[in-house]
């Protein structure tokens, strides 16, 4: 898989680039660019992968990922409807006069944290998703002037914001960081591609070219969760996808690679809080 680098250049007559809604989700755009990104995306699920965190959402998504660091686009795979605002800024940026005033002390110390990556919840994403609308380019058109104010708006906003997870990723500083990327994305298309099949870790293992012991520990120490938990989250996401399209429970277990409808109940019910018949009668599809 080949993490390229993004050449970025700034909107004419503006600092920063607006991308909406890039329709990159059947291209699998592992990257990375000087540029700082903010990311602002509205689909019914996805997954997010920046660094070495991978991770999924649901609904929407917001992150703040600082230089250097790679990441997958946050539609990749998505086949619902998606709504992406994505603006790029340079590096530096924040380090202009502008950005060192008073006023702006918290906006200049969100970018220092957003070096590692930052993912943002709560009424915080919902706020800033509602402000990053405003650049969607619709009648009446922002100047770039009304733009820049709509981001420092909504880089205030996260600035003095408590709803917010630090990512802790490293940026790409050697072949070694590039490798162990390389190694997590090799294991996320693996999951994607045979996760209605049973799966065993020593097949994925092989893959990396690690023993079991091995690749327990590593999978365990950078994603905080076993790798059979991460199977369970992916196979459940997509149950609920079929639940969604009128498939029963029977078919939702074993067409996500269930072998059995117990289980397949303990899992769903501990990942969601509730177990299938009770999804589905809540979605008024019973």
């Amino acid at each position: 898989m080949k993490l390229s680098l993004e050449n970025i250049k700034p909107d004419e007559g503006s600092s920063f680039r607006i991308l909406l809604t890039p329709k990159l989700n059947e291209i699998y755009y592992w990257h990375f660019h000087p540029e700082i990104e903010l990311v602002y995306v509205e689909a019914e699920k996805g997954i997010r992968h920046i660094g070495d965190h991978i991770s999924t959402y649901e609904g929407s998504d917001l992150a703040l990922i600082g230089s250097y660091i790679p990441h997958l686009n946050f539609d990749y795979g998505v086949q619902t409807t998606v709504e992406t605002v994505v603006v790029q800024f340079r590096q530096n940026f924040y380090e202009d006069a502008f950005y060192k005033q008073p006023e702006m002390q918290s906006i200049y110390q969100l970018m220092e944290r957003a070096a590692t990556g930052i993912a943002f919840y709560g009424e915080t994403k919902k706020r800033a998703g509602v402000l990053l609308k405003k650049l969607t380019g619709q009648s009446p058109k922002l100047s770039s002037f009304d733009q820049l104010m709509v981001l420092i708006q909504v880089f205030q906003l996260l600035a003095v914001s408590e709803e917010y997870t630090l990512l802790n990723t490293r940026p790409i500083a050697a072949h070694a960081v590039i490798k162990e990327q390389e190694r997590m994305h090799l294991i996320y298309k693996f999951v994607e591609t045979n996760f209605q099949l049973p799966i065993k870790i020593s097949d994925i293992a092989h893959q990396v070219n690690l023993s079991e012991a091995a690749f327990c520990r590593y999978f365990k120490k950078s994603t905080k969760v076993t790798y059979t938990e991460f199977v369970n989250q992916y196979r459940v996401n997509h149950a609920k996808k079929l639940l969604m399209q009128n498939a029963n429970v029977t078919e939702a277990c074993y067409d996500t690679g269930f072998e059995s409808l117990s289980y397949f109940n303990k899992i769903f019910k501990k990942i969601t809080g509730e177990n299938p018949s009770a999804f589905r009668k809540r979605k008024g599809l019973d």
